[in-house]
């Protein structure tokens, strides 16, 4: 039962090479999609090169890299309190990648190095000259520290551009910027007993109260505040509160996961998170119990349909896990951490067909979205070189070198040599 555990929950949980931990989930990735999207729309970046991650870190923070990858900590996620909260979290990232701040910064950095390197250059000739041995050691550690300064000051100045960019984002986007008023008391509750203590010329971002008054300053300007329809506001937030509860029912302490949804709490988000937390604590019954509940309310939620499959799995009951998920299939598109989970089971159901069917939604899933957990899988329902080739795409996303060239190598000898299996380990094996 723990194996099976600890298979089922890796669909829930990756790791990369470089040991930073990222949740793969379906549902939630594309709730965040849904909700980043009119951001990413009004920044005119393209939807199909959109990608979020889920970094799974309890930190209040987001970052967006390259413009089109963007990374949300869970800490944000259980914690932020509304999506457009999010939204405008987003905004103020892409805000800085619009204004080419990263780009900046790096020349910024050479220039202060290079400013630096001058002003020392100064103080090292002044005690080779044989003149004050203190000026010119004090002209050398000054340097430095006008270099941090002019640093911080330029990160400040980013910062509250990033914000500008935000509101107009949001509003351009026709979304209501007061979204970034939320984050930024939000982020004031957190963040005012250290903030009271702080030289505001020693951090690099400017103080939430002056981001605050900077943001209320902004939007009162504005001409019109976009404004949403109550309903399509309620149906939003309801989906990020099933959305928080995935996650807390999977990331919080059992004991964490009462106290925020009691028994009394008889919402979809409340039952969705104690099912998760019933499963993952091997009380399968109440969580099939909760789950069932969750689908009678909601037959068309492809996601109840795969928390059930994940369940009928611990049982052992392969049949029943098989129809959940191939249910979850049909009412949902482009669900690769899905299709792996059904391709697990089919694998060790093993009944007549079923790895040749594992062996086709591992590589629909691999095409949509590679993940080791698929290659692993595709190397157990296949043979040959077809089978050490997936073995060290396996070991090769998660780092090992070693044993990626040692498959590599074995499923070159077994293929042909124009085969894809052939040329694909090829591939592994020129890495340095």
């Amino acid at each position: 039962m723990r194996k099976i555990f600890v298979i089922l929950f890796s669909l829930f949980i990756a790791f990369n090479a470089k040991c930073a931990t990222l949740i793969n989930d379906t549902e939630i990735e594309k709730e965040i999609s849904q909700i980043i999207m009119p951001i990413a729309n009004a920044a005119n970046i393209p939807e199909n090169r959109l990608k979020i991650y889920i970094v799974r870190d309890d930190s209040f923070n987001a970052f967006v890299r390259g413009g089109e990858d963007i990374f949300v900590y869970t800490g944000l996620l259980k914690q932020i309190k509304n999506p457009n909260a999010l939204r405008a979290v987003i905004a103020h990232e892409l805000g800085h990648t619009i204004g080419g701040h990263t780009i900046q910064m790096s020349q910024r950095m050479h220039d202060e190095m290079v400013r630096t390197l001058i002003i020392q250059s100064l103080g090292v000739g002044l005690m080779v000259a044989g003149g004050n041995p203190s000026a010119g050691a004090g002209i050398m550690a000054g340097a430095t520290g006008i270099a941090q300064q002019s640093m911080l000051s330029f990160s400040r100045d980013e910062e509250r551009m990033a914000d500008d960019m935000a509101i107009d984002l949001m509003v351009k986007a026709n979304k209501n910027p007061n979204g970034l008023i939320d984050v930024f008391e939000q982020m004031r509750d957190i963040s005012s007993e250290y903030e009271s203590r702080v030289n505001p010329n020693r951090v690099n971002h400017p103080l939430t109260s002056e981001r605050i008054n900077n943001a209320k300053m902004k939007i009162s300007k504005l001409k019109k505040i976009p404004k949403t329809k109550n309903a399509e506001i309620e149906k939003e937030n309801t989906n990020y509160e099933i959305l928080r509860a995935k996650l807390i029912g999977y990331l919080d302490s059992d004991k964490n996961v009462i106290a925020k949804y009691p028994y009394a709490d008889k919402s979809d988000a409340a039952i969705y998170a104690r099912a998760i937390a019933n499963m993952q604590s091997g009380n399968l019954d109440a969580a099939k119990t909760g789950t069932q509940t969750l689908i009678k309310r909601n037959p068309n939620n492809p996601y109840y349909y795969e928390l059930l499959g994940d369940i009928e799995y611990q049982y052992g009951a392969y049949d029943d896990s098989v129809i959940a998920y191939e249910k979850s299939l049909k009412l949902t598109k482009g669900a690769p951490q899905i299709e792996t989970a059904l391709a697990l089971v089919l694998s060790e159901r093993n009944k007549p067909d079923d790895k040749i069917r594992a062996k086709e939604l591992c590589k629909r899933a691999i095409l949509s979205e590679p993940a080791p957990l698929a290659y692993w899988i595709l190397a157990r329902v296949t043979d040959g070189g077809e089978s050490d080739w997936a073995m060290a795409e396996f070991y090769n996303m998660n780092g090992d070198k070693k044993n990626a060239q040692k498959y590599a190598t074995m499923a070159q000898k077994k293929s042909k040599k124009d085969s894809p299996e052939y040329i694909k380990s090829g591939d592994i094996l020129k890495k340095e």
